[in-house]
């Protein structure tokens, strides 16, 4: 029995015969990642010397009395605020929850011990009671001490560095030691980059925003791999090809691929930054910026680091061995 038209389809793809020399800009690139890494950097530091950490920390890592308030009537925010410091927190912390919602969420820092933490839901209700006329409910309560603060936030650090180096072993062992470094490097400019946008507007980390970061460390290795494997491939076709020019043909024919998946992936996720509310701003937030780094990373860092590496081998007298892919059994 026939299967019609859909024998021999062809995937779709948005661009056909590019010829971009994506190796000629890696300069342009290099300044790219530099001028944001760096002054993801320097923003990080001058955190660190305000607060004594690279970026402001949710109640989850610093420990403290978070509140989720819904008011009866629209609240102002300023009102709330100055209800707060005449009731002594003047270290709380007031935002707005949600869209249309009247809804707040008030955080109070880690307390001097873990005992005191425990009052800081019946501080913010009865400041509210006392210095604010607007009938209210409470939604949600949660106290995190500075001892699992601290717990919370040496695990999430774990998590990351254990992700990065077991899929510097996978790749190790699937391609080569190089493309497994040069992958993981690209994995830690993303984070970095990612993680330095928060840092530059004062956006908190929590553990949403870890679980983010650790999906766009699994999302942009996946993209990577693919132009990895797709170098490979034409490796065993064309070995006399200078790799340069090997590498810029690879990525030119994963670049369909990769603006259909990235490109549908960064709507979502931009979506969700625009209507999911504060509750999913800094989860959002961190997908958004890292798909569209971690898209950047796969072409304009991973792929010119094998190139190098190849050139710096050649400088030594040495060969280059980057491994081409095993041809298929007939």
């Amino acid at each position: 029995m026939s299967c019609g038209p859909q024998e021999g389809r062809e995937p779709v793809e948005l661009f056909h015969s590019v010829n971009v020399d994506w190796l000629g800009k890696k300069w342009y690139f290099l300044g790219f990642s530099l001028i944001f890494s760096v002054a993801g950097i320097i923003s990080m530091g001058m955190h660190w010397a305000r607060i004594g950490s690279p970026v402001p920390l949710g109640v989850d890592f610093s420990g403290g009395t978070q509140v989720q308030v819904q008011f009866q009537n629209t609240p102002d925010i300023n009102r709330v605020r100055q209800a707060a410091e005449v009731a002594g927190m003047r270290d709380a912390k007031i935002q707005s929850y949600g869209s249309g919602t009247n809804e707040m969420l008030i955080s109070l820092p880690e307390q001097m011990n873990e005992a005191t933490l425990d009052t800081g839901r019946e501080q913010i209700v009865n400041a509210l009671k006392a210095h604010y006329d607007n009938p209210f409910t409470v939604r949600n309560v949660q106290v995190v001490g500075p001892t699992v603060g601290k717990q919370l936030e040496r695990q999430a650090g774990l998590a990351t560095l254990y992700s990065l180096i077991g899929m510097l072993i996978y790749l190790w062992f699937r391609f080569q030691l190089i493309y497994g470094v040069a992958a993981v490097v690209a994995v830690f400019h993303d984070t970095l980059i990612t993680v330095g946008a928060f840092a530059l507007t004062n956006q908190e980390i929590s553990l949403t925003v870890i679980a983010a970061i650790l999906t766009l460390v699994g999302y942009s290795m996946n993209d990577t791999i693919v132009v990895f494997d797709r170098i490979r491939e034409n490796l065993r076709m064309s070995r006399r090809e200078p790799l340069a020019d090997l590498v810029n043909r690879s990525i030119n024919q994963t670049l369909s691929r990769t603006v259909l998946t990235s490109g549908l992936t960064f709507l979502t996720v931009l979506s969700l930054y625009i209507f999911g509310g504060q509750v999913l701003r800094g989860f959002s937030f961190a997908l958004v910026i890292g798909i569209l780094i971690g898209t950047y990373s796969s072409i304009a860092v991973a792929a010119p680091m094998l190139v190098a590496w190849q050139e710096w081998r050649a400088k030594q007298g040495k060969a280059a061995v980057l491994p081409a892919a095993k041809r298929g059994k007939a």
